[in-house]
């Protein structure tokens, strides 16, 4: 990154911290500022009404599995308030940022002694944090706008999908569809998450992927287990299947659905074929919030998310990004990457927190280590697996897919986890796995992410001291056989 600019003038502590954004990142780096120098005024702004809640159990609050919203939230606004002394402004929405007067212009919403319902404020700052985070992404579909079609990244869109369902206690009754059939647009993590939501109700679900496989950043030999469960599971998968668009009733007449009203949704329009369904779920990706920094001058990466240095600031000083709208340096290709998780995100905000207190403290490399479950199954990754992206980063990759059982042979209850594990054939250092099974896959996956962290060679895998009881693993854990198989592969002569 270039050097920060000479004329800027210096951070001080004359003015406030300011925090755009009170998710994950925002919170833990005003908390952890707070904890450490309570002396510092703190102002964070969100744009909404929700702080600090766990967006990845959404499909769990859909699913019914989670009451309500409300239990999604890790600390309501008032007790940072109250016990943590921020400055916390919910419906204020920060609209632009002045980096030359260090000054950000504020939107403020929802006054009711306000008649336009918007007062626009000014907030100086000493020291910026940007952490807007990330939205669903909405591609260019036709039929975007109708009724029924929904994307899932924020707390109200769940609440929609539960009234669309007429499943809120207190929803709205009229806008209640008796759904038969859902189509979900998208074979990632939401996707497949919602599969199992929306199979719970009754619906029958259409997944639509425009590639080969569910779940691309798995691997392919754990995409095909996966696939494999949902048909198992009565979801019907079209892979391979570009989507064009969605049609209501009017615009065709070869369909039954739910509901006949021209705002809804009624059909699919996808590989050249029609299907009728009765709502829609888009889940294809996020895209970093970056607009309000890119307009101020803030750079941004080759990811599309924010550049920042190892201690999260941007290329102006004094102005940090942390969270799903900024890159993070991936451990095993040393270069910019965005993957939008929790933990990556938690542990930013808390880093720039310490850092902003006066204790310097690097963010941290992150692996893309993520799990999810698939009715059943538990689908596990880290590092890199796939092998053109190995070898665009320099690396000869070479990886082995195993079998083996998750506990002793003779003790009941255990199943097939298979493991898919990547090396590099020159340094035989470990680049990735792939974990899936109905057991086990979530927490072994993070061996191999320690490994990755310690840069282990494959040997070393092999080498190292796991726990074992029947009830647990078998003598040697799956992890531990898919590196010694490797490690054969790699040296033929040893293991």
């Amino acid at each position: 990154m270039d050097g920060h600019t000479a004329d800027k003038p210096a951070v001080t502590d004359d003015h406030p911290v300011v925090i755009v954004g009170g998710d994950a990142a925002g919170m833990s780096a005003a908390s952890k500022l707070k904890r450490e120098r309570p002396d510092r005024e703190v102002i964070v702004f969100e744009k909404g009404d929700w702080v600090s809640y766990g967006a990845c159990g959404l499909p769990y609050y859909i699913k019914g599995e989670v009451e309500s919203l409300s239990d999604l939230v890790s600390i309501p606004p008032e007790k940072f308030r109250s016990e943590r002394g921020i400055d916390l402004r919910t419906n204020h929405e920060v609209v632009e940022i002045d980096t030359e007067s260090r000054e950000v212009t504020v939107e403020r919403h929802e006054e009711p002694d306000n008649e336009s319902g918007t007062e626009t404020i000014t907030q100086p700052y000493g020291t910026l944090l940007i952490a807007t985070g990330a939205r669903a992404v909405e591609p260019p579909f036709d039929g975007m706008e109708l009724d029924g079609v929904f994307t899932l990244h924020e707390m109200d869109a769940a609440k929609e999908i539960r009234e669309y369902l007429g499943l809120e206690t207190g929803g709205d009754s009229e806008a209640a569809v008796n759904a038969r059939s859902v189509a979900i647009v998208g074979g990632g993590y939401v996707g497949i998450e919602m599969a199992e939501a929306f199979a719970a109700h009754g619906l029958e679900v259409h997944l639509y992927e425009m590639l080969p496989h569910v779940l691309q950043p798995f691997g392919e030999e754990t995409a095909e287990v996966v696939e494999n469960h949902l048909d198992e599971q009565g979801i019907d998968l079209h892979l391979e299947t570009a989507v064009e668009g969605f049609l209501s009733a009017s615009e065709t007449d070869t369909v039954e659905t739910a509901e006949t009203d021209d705002k809804s949704v009624a059909a699919i329009e996808a590989g050249g074929q029609r299907m009728p369904v009765d709502m829609v779920l888009v889940g294809v990706g996020v895209v970093p919030n970056v607009e309000i920094a890119e307009t101020a001058g803030i750079e941004t990466g080759s990811t599309g998310a924010i550049a920042t240095d190892e201690y999260g600031e941007t290329n102006v000083e004094g102005v940090y990004a942390a969270g799903d709208c900024a890159e993070a340096r991936h451990v095993v290709t040393d270069e910019p990457d965005h993957v939008p998780l929790a933990l990556t995100a938690n542990r930013a905000g808390r880093a720039i927190g310490s850092t902003l207190a006066g204790e310097p403290t690097p963010v941290g490399p992150i692996a893309g280590t993520a799990v999810l479950k698939a009715f059943d199954l538990e689908v596990a990754r880290t590092g890199v697996i796939d092998p053109e992206r190995a070898r665009s980063n320099g690396f000869d990759p070479v990886s082995v897919t195993i079998s083996a059982p998750t506990r002793a042979h003779y003790y009941p209850g255990g199943v097939e986890l298979q493991v898919t594990l990547v090396a590099d054939a020159a340094s035989n250092r470990v680049l990735g796995a792939s974990i899936v099974g109905e057991e086990g896959a979530a927490k072994r996956i993070d061996t191999v992410a320690t490994a990755l962290s310690a840069e282990l060679t494959v040997p070393e895998l092999e080498k190292l001291d796991l726990s074992y009881a029947p009830p647990f693993s078998p003598v040697w854990d799956p992890v531990l056989t898919a590196a010694k198989v490797l490690n054969g592969k790699l040296e033929p002569s040893g293991g």
